[in-house]
């Protein structure tokens, strides 16, 4: 087995995480390896990369493919939200740059048989770990109808949601839907014709929401940022590759929050509140992927690359 996945933006991702000899970083996504073995051979020969995942046919997958670094790469399969634990585990009390790779691999769309795709008929379980929480097929046989509505419209940013939402409530109640056909079926019919969008499948969006909900996608990211500085060495860098709005405004905002410092008013002659700013963004646009490796590989279109460095020390945000 293969764990197939083209890697985005590796020279900037490596750029951004300031990658050299000795160094210490983790890849809180390692996926098929692609940004991991770019990492490896620009901290080698004695730099270390800790490799984290939730997918365990990517842990096994990566463990042969950068099989080579042995000495230099330890690999655990377990969620980016556990970081803590992690390092706490291994004795590692900082880092010197973390990244996560957002996106999907085209190893979950093609090959791994769990229904993240609407182009082909497995079951509905979208499940980035199958060996751990509640399936989409679950969760779309237990959702009231204005639940789901919501859920499609908050995560899939769907225009259509409600509409969708009566007509997946409608069809289960004739068959229990079990398969990505199916559902892919159920809402392109609840699209009407003239308003489908014409550059993605009428079901990407909603297929987007339920993998986000399934997999609490924005969740563990939020957790995730609001403990991943104390976990970096002082000067270490924080990259992050998103690949829809809803991922990438959660990172901007966090970002300018622990950029930002003081929060008094601005007539306040001094700091009362006491914080510091904790980063510096290095991205003050999300820096998205040149032409060429956007012909090359399409999925990379919609990439969108933000960083920041902590400081060395706290300062003052006014």
């Amino acid at each position: 087995m293969r764990y197939r996945h083209i890697p985005v933006m590796v020279k900037e991702v490596i750029d951004y995480l300031d990658c050299s000899s000795g160094k210490t970083y983790v890849d809180g996504t390692i996926g098929g390896g692609g940004h991991a073995q770019a990492i490896l051979q620009a901290i080698g020969p004695d730099g270390f990369l800790i490799g984290v995942d939730k997918d365990p046919d990517a842990v096994d997958c990566a463990g042969k493919f950068l099989g080579r670094f042995k000495s230099n790469v330890q690999i655990v399969h377990d969620n980016f939200v556990h970081l803590p634990q992690i390092l706490s585990g291994l004795h590692k009390k900082g880092v010197d740059g973390i990244l996560l790779d957002l996106g999907l691999s085209l190893y979950q769309l093609e090959e791994s048989g769990r229904g993240f795709s609407f182009m082909r008929d497995e079951p509905l379980d979208m499940r980035m770990n199958p060996e751990a929480g509640k399936t989409a097929e679950a969760l779309i046989s237990g959702l009231s109808e204005k639940e789901m509505a919501d859920l499609i419209a908050r995560y899939g940013e769907e225009p259509w949601a409600r509409r969708i939402a009566k007509s997946i409530v409608r069809a289960r109640g004739r068959k229990r839907i079990r398969s990505s056909l199916h559902l892919a079926e159920i809402v392109k019919g609840a699209i009407p014709p003239r308003h489908r969008p014409r550059r993605i499948h009428p079901a990407t969006r909603t297929f987007q929401a339920f993998r986000i909900a399934v997999n609490q996608e924005l969740e563990a990211l939020k957790v995730f940022l609001d403990e991943a500085v104390e976990l970096l060495n002082p000067k270490g860098r924080l990259c992050i590759l998103s690949f829809h709005s809803l991922e990438d405004r959660i990172v901007k905002e966090r970002f300018k929050a622990l950029a930002r410092g003081c929060e008094c008013p601005a007539d306040f002659p001094v700091c009362v509140c006491g914080k510091r700013s904790q980063v510096r963004i290095l991205t003050k646009k999300p820096v998205r992927p040149c032409e060429a490796e956007v012909s090359a590989n399409p999925m990379a279109r919609s990439t969108r690359l933000r960083a920041a460095e902590r400081l060395a020390a706290a300062c003052e945000g006014r």
